[in-house]
């Protein structure tokens, strides 16, 4: 078949996929668990197609979990590490990721390298779901005042 995973970006991506599945399928479960079942009656009901339902009922009213489960699939897949480089493995330029970095900057006893990926990583995640918190809070998925309150905090701070 001549497909070949290991050692190259596109095994990396496959991976990671794998390694985040169940964190994502559990998600979309729940997500699908929320749509209404009447709903999904009323679209067979109008002549609709399993298909169309999916893709003009369920889909749209799943949005939510959907965009949950890919942020926290990113942000949960930044710091993988063990199949990262047991199926990438540490090639410069091809597979070489910031956890595979950190991990040589460790053990060249570099640790001002290892902070600044280590630091960028944690940024990079942090911000991955504050972003999705906010968009989460500016369609009414949250609704504690605590959310509501950082809400308030950010557009002020935005307005300045």
């Amino acid at each position: 078949m001549g497909l070949r995973l290991l050692f190259t970006f596109e095994g990396l991506v496959v991976a990671s996929v794998i390694y985040s599945l169940p964190m994502m399928t559990h998600l979309l479960i729940s997500g699908y668990r929320g749509v209404p079942k009447n709903l999904i009656e009323a679209s067979w009901t109008l002549g609709k197609s399993k298909l169309e339902t999916l893709i003009r009922v369920i889909l749209p009213n799943m949005k939510a979990s959907i965009l949950v489960g890919l942020v926290l699939s990113f942000a949960h897949t930044l710091g993988e590490f063990g199949a990262v480089l047991m199926v990438g493995g540490n090639i410069e330029g091809q597979t070489r990721v910031a956890s595979i970095v950190i991990y040589n900057a460790v053990e060249a006893i570099d640790y001002k390298t290892a902070h600044i990926y280590s630091a960028a990583l944690l940024l990079l995640s942090f911000f991955s779901l504050i972003a999705l918190y906010i968009i989460n809070i500016k369609r009414g998925q949250y609704t504690s005042p605590l959310w509501q309150g950082i809400l308030k905090g950010w557009q002020t701070m935005r307005k300045i």
